[in-house]
C-alpha cells in the first residue's frame, strides 16, 4: 500500500501537474492572475503542432504495422461505445433530460487533447516512451462520440429533427486539422524535418505546457465557481466516476491488443478524458436545446481537473501494473 502511494505521489510531483494545481488555487482564492487570451491561443496552437509533429516523426521511425491498426481500431471502438455507457449512467444518477444527457455523453467518448498532451509530457518526465501512432489514435477519437451522441438523441428524444450537424464542420475543426496535419508533416519529413525544428518543438515544450496548464487551471477553477449551482451531487459524482470507467475499459482493451506501458497509459487517458472544445462546438449546433452550462462545466470544471491532478498519476500506475 505504501509503495502504491509513493508511486502515485511521485507521478503527481511534476511541474506540469503542479502548475495546473497552482491555477486552480489562484482561481479559488479569487486571484487576479491571468494569461492574455492571445498568448493562450498561441500556446494551444504550439502544443498541437509539437505533439502532432513528434508523433508523426515517431511513426515514420517505427513504420506501419498490424499493431498500429489494432490501436486505431481500439480507439474508434472506445469512442463509439463510451457515450452509450455514459448516457445510461447519467439517466440513472441524475435527472437530466434526454437531450442534455445525450450531449453530456458525447463529451465522454471524445477526448481532451490538452489532457493527452499533459500525459505525453508526464511520460517524458518519468522516462517512459509511447508509440508515435498514439497521436493518430487521439485524432480518430474526436468525431465518433459526437455521432453516438446524436444517435442517442434521435433514438430516445421526443424530437430528433434537431440532432444533425454538418460533417464538414466536424472534420474541419481546427484542433483536428492542426494535429492531423502536423502528424502527417512529421511522418513525411522524418529525421530531416525533426532536425530542422527540434529547437522549437522539443526544447521549450515542457515550459510552454506549464504556462498553458496554469491558464487551464485558472479557467477550470473559475468555471466551477461560476456554474457550481448547475452541478447536482449525481452530476459531480459522474464527472469523477466516468473517467475511471473509461480508463479501466481502455486498460483491458489495451492489454488484449498488447500495447506497451506508455501507449497503454495514453489509451487510458484518451478514454478517461472529456472534450471541452470540439464536442461543445458541435453540440451547440446539433443539440441547441441541451444545457450548455452543464456539459461544459462538467467536462472542464470537474473531469479535467480530476484527470490532471488525480487521474494521470493513477492511470500511469495502473498501466505499469499491466
Amino acid at each position: 500500500m505504501m509503495q502504491m502511494l509513493d508511486s502515485l505521489v511521485g507521478n503527481l510531483m511534476v511541474p506540469t501537474i503542479l502548475f495546473f494545481v497552482l491555477g486552480l488555487v489562484a482561481a479559488f482564492v479569487r486571484s487576479d492572475l491571468s494569461i492574455p487570451e492571445g498568448a493562450a491561443k498561441f500556446m494551444s496552437l504550439y502544443l498541437l503542432l509539437a505533439i502532432g509533429f513528434k508523433g508523426g516523426h515517431s511513426l515514420a521511425e517505427g513504420g506501419l504495422s498490424f499493431e498500429v491498426f489494432l490501436a486505431l481500431a481500439a480507439g474508434l471502438l472506445l469512442s463509439f461505445l463510451l457515450p452509450f455507457l455514459a448516457y445510461m449512467l447519467l439517466r440513472t444518477m441524475t435527472r437530466l433530460d434526454v437531450t442534455t444527457a445525450a450531449a453530456v455523453a458525447g463529451h465522454y467518448g471524445s477526448i481532451s487533447i490538452v489532457t493527452f498532451v499533459a500525459a505525453s509530457s508526464l511520460l517524458e518526465l518519468t522516462g517512459l516512451v509511447a508509440d508515435g501512432y498514439m497521436v493518430a489514435v487521439a485524432a480518430v477519437m474526436e468525431v465518433p462520440a459526437i455521432l453516438s451522441a446524436l444517435w442517442i438523441a434521435n433514438r430516445f428524444g421526443r424530437d430528433g429533427k434537431e440532432a444533425s450537424v454538418p460533417m464538414r464542420e466536424l472534420f474541419a475543426n481546427g484542433s483536428i486539422v492542426l494535429l492531423s496535419g502536423a502528424f502527417l508533416i512529421g511522418a513525411l519529413t522524418q529525421d530531416k524535418g525533426m532536425e530542422m525544428i527540434a529547437p522549437f518543438v522539443v526544447t521549450p515544450f515542457v515550459g510552454i505546457l506549464c504556462l498553458f496548464l496554469l491558464d487551464m487551471g485558472l479557467s477550470a477553477g473559475r468555471s466551477l465557481i461560476t456554474n457550481r449551482h448547475l452541478l447536482s451531487t449525481g452530476l459531480f459524482a459522474f464527472g469523477m466516476m466516468m473517467p475511471l470507467i473509461g480508463a479501466i475499459l481502455a486498460m483491458g482493451l489495451g492489454s488484449v491488443i498488447g500495447l506497451q506501458t506508455g501507449s497503454q497509459f495514453l489509451l487510458m487517458v484518451l478514454a478517461a478524458s472529456a472534450s471541452y472544445i470540439a464536442v461543445p462546438a458541435a453540440m451547440k449546433i446539433a443539440l441547441p436545446k441541451a444545457e450548455t452550462g452543464i456539459y461544459l462545466t462538467l467536462s472542464l470544471g470537474v473531469t479535467f481537473p480530476f484527470n490532471i491532478t488525480v487521474g494521470l498519476p493513477l492511470y500511469l500506475w495502473l498501466a505499469g501494473l499491466i
